[in-house]
């Protein structure tokens, strides 16, 4: 597995708000619609599927239509493991500049539902909701 470099909810504010990083939420367009870093882009690992969800087959194709191999990207989820997963195999496919956001929108919870670190909407960081736009999952796979 590729080495990733993981940072805390307030380093991947400061990435996309400072440092010119498209924030990349990868959890499902369910779960976007909801709630979101401000001016995230979706791009789904992972779709929903009955029974779950299963890793999203077009997810690398979309990217590659979508951002630069040298694009600097943050990479978030809900708790950190999908978009862990996801930030690995950008790495692998050639992706030179990609942060993983340890804890997500949600945070990082202990096994009796403790926070163990604070996720980007519990750290009070800017967030948005409803409609995309041209950030929205549909309008981005149609590029690819």
């Amino acid at each position: 597995m590729s080495d990733v470099t993981r940072v805390s909810p307030a380093e991947a504010h400061e990435l996309v708000s400072r440092e010119g990083h498209a924030y990349v939420d990868v959890r499902t367009e369910a779960e976007v619609a909801e709630g979101r870093p401000s001016g995230a882009y979706n791009v789904p690992f992972q779709l929903a599927a009955e029974g779950g969800r299963v890793d999203n087959p077009e997810f690398l194709q979309v990217m590659r239509a979508c951002f630069t191999l040298d694009s600097p990207l943050v990479v978030g989820c809900q708790s950190g493991v999908r978009s862990l997963r996801a930030a690995r195999a950008l790495v692998a496919a050639g992706y030179a500049r990609v942060v993983d956001q340890r804890a997500g929108w949600g945070g990082v919870r202990s096994p009796f539902g403790e926070t163990k670190e604070k996720g980007w909407e519990s750290a009070g960081l800017p967030t948005e909701s409803g409609d995309l736009g041209d950030r929205a999952y549909a309008v981005l796979r149609a590029r690819a």
